[in-house]
């Protein structure tokens, strides 16, 4: 199983909790409850979403985050570029012999070639069908 960083999990979280309440503002705290995790790591999350143009924020009493782009423009792999590239790269321990001297450059192709394909299956789903499967799993639940 690939394990990817907790941020990719965090800031699909943050932008399909921002498609279920279109109409009003969501605060990082409101945010942070939601999720279980402490406010500063969906602060983090955040600043990184809106600094690359996925969503806008206002501060003051009445502010929060709202998307800024179209849900259903936003893909996974692009979440995934954002907070997870490289993370399927290997830790590799330095070593004196000749194999040691070189498999990091060799691992370095494998998975390169490795986050291309996640990268181009992940392209395959964007922010709004997370949520319009969450939206149907949650309805079939409550049945």
């Amino acid at each position: 199983m690939i394990m990817m960083n907790s941020d990719f999990a965090l800031a699909v979280h943050s932008l399909v909790l921002l498609i279920y309440s279109p109409e009003r503002m969501e605060t990082s705290k409101s945010m942070a409850e939601s999720m279980k995790v402490h406010p500063v790591r969906v602060r983090k999350i955040l600043s990184l979403l809106r600094k690359n143009g996925y969503i806008e924020s206002k501060e003051g009493a009445k502010g929060g985050f709202i998307l800024k782009i179209s849900a259903d423009k936003i893909s996974l792999k692009d979440i995934y570029r954002l907070t997870s590239k490289n993370t399927l790269k290997p830790k590799c321990h330095s070593c004196n012999c000749e194999i040691g001297a070189n498999i990091e450059d060799v691992l370095d192709v494998i998975f390169y070639k490795a986050e291309e394909r996640v990268g181009e299956f992940l392209e395959e789903y964007t922010i709004q069908d997370i949520f319009n499967i969450l939206k149907k799993r949650c309805k079939e639940n409550r049945s």
